[in-house]
């Protein structure tokens, strides 16, 4: 390209004098600025280089941060943050102190809302609104839906409550047909149905066109037409489930005709009701190979950018990884067994078992509570073994499911928490270190996390045998599969790895191989010290800890998880049920703040849990309590 448009770029409103022409060419600029980027950072692909002309054509239109873009989930706000002041800072886009992945009103005053999950948009908008009418201002607001957000309750929750009247409200429907992997579901046919017969507005219009131009009768005929009109609508058009909630609907027009985007946008801009402008986009356009494999190129791993191949990953698989492999070889022993993810087939390495045993492996879309309350249900039959595999960021959004469907009910499922812990690129909004806090709260709730792959597969393979509701949580890293023979876990029992004297120290699943090289430090200093691998959270093993603490008179307890309400929590509950007076106790984990973006190792440094951190706290703050221990260290 002879002439660079983006590189011009500083605000929004340096677009506007752009012709046609000129955005057009922006467009393929920043279509090749995102894949140079994500080739070496990863990220979300597909969504991005779908919306393009869409944000382009808003961002002519209307005036941010005045007029309010609110995204959902906000994945794909990358042309957003290069059109609002942020290119000198996207090479650095999931990357630790670099952008966020997602938006975020701390890092820019055109990022409104923090996003990360499905559905919220049509909420937010509605608040801003009326906000808006109540202080007296005049701002456009303009929520961009994904199609899969439809698949959301919450968004149905707020199409209840548009108000009829509400003005200055474009809805987009951004229609890729997608979310992460296929939409499912009824309202996403409904879509699919539309979009078989496209051209169903014009019929209606050059139906009433027609009838208005009749000599004499012709407007009593077009008025009284309207019904015939209505009526030929609603076989072939998606508008009455729109129109039904107050919106007017328009469309669906072409995403990637920036022309027709920007000539729609100004044309409706000023509507006295609500509208919802239905444009159909493609996922990935720009990349072939995006296009053609939508669901590995939505949120992707570094990649060749010539061929479109991703770079090889670890040689070891990951704990999500082993869960796929695990789950449908349990299957295929098992005919009882059955799994269900809200919209994460492909993340949580089921889609294996989804080909084989479509039946018994089940993708209800964006729905979280749905899916907990649907599991509770299926689990109540006891010939069936349920698994609910779920991200822990997720499985937030289904607290009152697993409380009121799930342990009242003593529905033995079977959480799969995937992506338990720190989830590194994508930041504060979906670190999994929250879960547990309310878990824990939960009766009847069985709360435990395996430290390699082998003791996943048995977790997984023992749990059904306990009858009880249970998270196994992991996260998403590399890990030892393992091969040897799978032991029958007992429920709530821990494990010594290594023994010593004095020092305990306690590392919570993958957290107790950092413990295993802090102990390995720490006999620099004379100190031996004992390392134990929990393993369950809930119930904790008392019988266990208490044998060791009449040895020990130090302890040292290592999550990845928040501190409130963590395993240091439950620690904490079984030493008030038994006392140790004479017991120094260190817990380490997250602190009581949101944790960015950064690679997992990054954001271990930062929180001060890498194993050199860890032996330096333990001596310095040890001291002078462990001062004996360290009388022959020199």
């Amino acid at each position: 390209m002879s002439t660079s448009w983006l590189s011009s770029i500083n605000a929004p409103e340096d677009i506007s004098s752009l012709s046609l022409v000129q955005l057009q060419q922006l467009a393929a600029e920043i279509r090749h600025r995102i894949i140079d980027v994500l080739s070496v950072n990863g990220g979300h692909l597909g969504s991005n280089l779908g919306i393009v002309e869409l944000t382009l054509a808003l961002h002519f239109v209307f005036r941010s941060p005045e007029d309010k873009f609110i995204f959902d989930v906000s994945h794909q706000t990358y042309i957003h943050k290069l059109l609002t002041g942020r290119q000198d800072k996207f090479a650095q886009i999931r990357k630790y102190k670099g952008l966020c992945g997602f938006s975020h009103p701390k890092e820019s005053s055109h990022d409104h809302f923090f996003a990360g999950h499905a559905g919220t948009a049509l909420s937010l908008a509605l608040g801003t609104c009326k906000a808006r009418d109540l202080t007296g201002s005049q701002e456009h607001v303009i929520p961009i839906l994904g199609d899969a957000s439809l698949t959301c309750g919450l968004t149905l929750e707020a199409l209840n409550n548009v108000p009829k009247e509400l003005q200055k409200m474009i809805v987009i429907l951004n229609d890729n047909k997608m979310s992460i992997s296929q939409n499912v579901g009824a309202i996403t046919n409904i879509l699919s149905r539309f979009l078989s017969n496209p051209t169903s507005n014009k019929i209606f219009h050059e139906i009433e066109s027609f009838l208005a131009k009749i000599p004499n009768l012709g407007g009593f005929l077009a008025k009284q037409g309207q019904k015939l009109a209505e009526s030929l609508k609603n076989l072939v058009s998606t508008a009455p489930f729109f129109e039904q909630f107050g919106l007017s609907y328009v469309g669906p027009i072409d995403g990637h005709d920036i022309g027709k985007l920007i000539d729609t946008l100004i044309a409706l801009k000023n509507n006295p009701k609500p509208i919802l402008l239905h444009v159909i986009t493609t996922k990935g356009k720009g990349m072939a190979t995006a296009i053609s494999n939508p669901t590995p190129y939505h949120g992707c791993r570094p990649f060749d950018k010539e061929t479109g191949i991703f770079h090889a990953p670890s040689n070891k698989p990951t704990f999500p990884q082993i869960f796929g492999k695990q789950i449908l070889s349990l299957a295929q022993r098992d005919s009882s067994i059955v799994a269900v993810t809200p919209a994460m087939p492909a993340g949580s390495c089921l889609e294996a078992f989804m080909q084989k045993f479509p039946d018994r492996c089940l993708d209800v879309g964006i729905a979280e509570g749905h899916a907990v309350t649907f599991c509770g249900a299926l689990a109540k039959n006891k010939d069936l073994k349920v698994v609910c595999s779920i991200y822990s960021t997720f499985l937030q959004r289904a607290l009152d499911n697993v409380f009121h469907d799930v342990c009242l009910q003593e529905a033995p499922v079977v959480f799969a928490v995937d992506r338990g812990g720190i989830s590194g690129p994508d930041g504060s909004t979906h670190h999994g270190i929250y879960e547990m806090s309310f878990l824990q709260a939960m009766p009847h709730m069985v709360i435990c996390q395996p430290r390699n792959g082998q003791l996943l597969k048995e977790l997984l393979e023992s749990s059904f045998s306990w009858n009880l509701p249970t998270a196994i949580r992991y996260p998403n890293l590399p890990t030892e599969e393992g091969s040897s023979a799978l032991q029958k876990r007992s429920l709530g029992k821990g494990e010594v790895l290594i023994e010593g004297e004095k020092l305990l120290l306690i590392g919570l699943g993958h957290m107790s191989l950092i413990m295993l090289q802090v102990q390995e430090k720490l006999k620099s200093y004379n100190i031996e010290a004992t390392v134990v691998d929990p393993i369950f959270v809930k119930p904790i093993d008392a019988e266990l800890f208490s044998a060791l603490l009449l040895t020990h008179t130090h302890v040292v307890t290592l999550e990845e998880h928040s501190l409130q309400g963590g395993f240091a929590s439950a620690f904490q509950s079984f030493l008030s049920q038994n006392p140790a007076p004479s017991l120094s106790l260190l817990h380490l984990g997250i602190p009581d703040r949101f944790v960015e973006q950064g690679s997992h190792a990054e954001l271990l440094l930062e929180l001060g849990l890498t194993p050199d951190d860890i032996c330096a706290t333990i001596v310095k703050q040890c001291n002078p309590l462990i001062q004996p221990m360290l009388a022959g260290h020199v």
